[in-house]
């Protein structure tokens, strides 16, 4: 399992409303899945966005990740990037994002 965070070269195309965790995933993915019980653990509102089902979201992916159709990819609203995180890495960036 890899994991890599980056800062985005470019922000995404974002409204204030879509000021939010987005995970690129896909419905077959044991990491993907993992990854949703951290953020329902956590209670931090997140959009998910199917790769399989959305080709602009799968153009996304590839360009984040040099190519590869690496899932799950997670970009937060500061522009940084996480794909397929270890659970204690995942907390750590969503920390602050914790609503107590």
């Amino acid at each position: 399992m890899s994991m890599t965070t980056r800062k985005q070269s470019q922000p995404t195309d974002t409204t204030r409303e879509e000021q939010r965790v987005v995970m690129y995933a896909t419905s077959w993915c044991g990491d993907c899945r993992r990854a949703k019980r951290v953020f329902a653990a956590l209670g931090v509102p997140y959009t998910e966005i199917d790769i399989e089902r959305d080709k602009a979201a799968e153009a996304m992916v590839l360009r984040l990740n040099g190519g590869m159709r690496s899932v799950p990819t997670i970009v937060f609203p500061d522009g940084t990037v996480l794909v397929e995180p270890s659970n204690a890495a995942l907390e750590a960036k969503l920390a602050p994002l914790v609503v107590r």
